[in-house]
């Protein structure tokens, strides 16, 4: 259980003694779910999040703005997307970002298909939402560069800076340079 991600020692630990001691329907439930889950889930069609049919249950919404394509490193990122409630148009999960030192090149994202995608759709924005980070930034200049050759499409990049309630004192000064350089005006 270590192997899964945010599970330590410890808590595998817990988790294998409190699978121990648990009633043995429990486990049988909970061993069934895991593979059924394996078996059902798949990546969607469209846009490679995760779905239980061919296309997620947010492609296959009529009533998502197909005018704007929110592209994420993965399918977490989506889920956290949502959960703003701020967001209402479609995704395109790339499955990674650009990483030299790892070997994780262009072609080993879901580059091609949004490309194709965008070509496809025409949407009038493509919102790019990848991690804050130095393989995140560089992918997201790749796809910028990569969509304004193609041209015709607003490329725009999620502001990044402070989150609420922070205090400006414990700032890193990256996290502050992007946080001035995305100001906007008072509502």
């Amino acid at each position: 259980m270590e192997r899964l991600p945010g599970i330590g020692p410890k808590s595998a630990q817990r988790l294998a003694l409190y699978l121990l001691q648990a009633p043995e329907e429990d486990v049988d439930r909970l061993a069934e779910a895991l593979v059924g889950a394996k078996r059902l889930v798949r990546r969607c069609s469209a846009c490679f999040n995760w779905a239980t049919a061919e296309l997620c249950e947010i492609c296959a919404d009529p009533y998502r703005d197909k005018t704007v394509i929110c592209v994420v490193e993965q399918p977490i990122d989506v889920a956290a997307v949502e959960r703003s409630g701020e967001y209402r148009g479609l995704y395109h999960v790339l499955e990674g970002a650009l990483n030299p030192v790892l070997g994780v090149g262009p072609e080993n994202l879901r580059l091609a298909e949004l490309l194709q995608r965008v070509r496809d759709l025409q949407p009038a924005e493509v919102i790019l939402a990848t991690s804050p980070t130095v393989e995140g930034d560089a992918t997201a200049e790749y796809i910028r560069g990569e969509l304004e050759r193609g041209g015709g499409v607003k490329v725009t990049r999620i502001a990044l800076g402070l989150p609420v309630g922070a205090d400006l004192d414990y700032a890193d000064q990256v996290t502050l340079a992007r946080a001035l350089r995305g100001r906007r005006p008072m509502e």
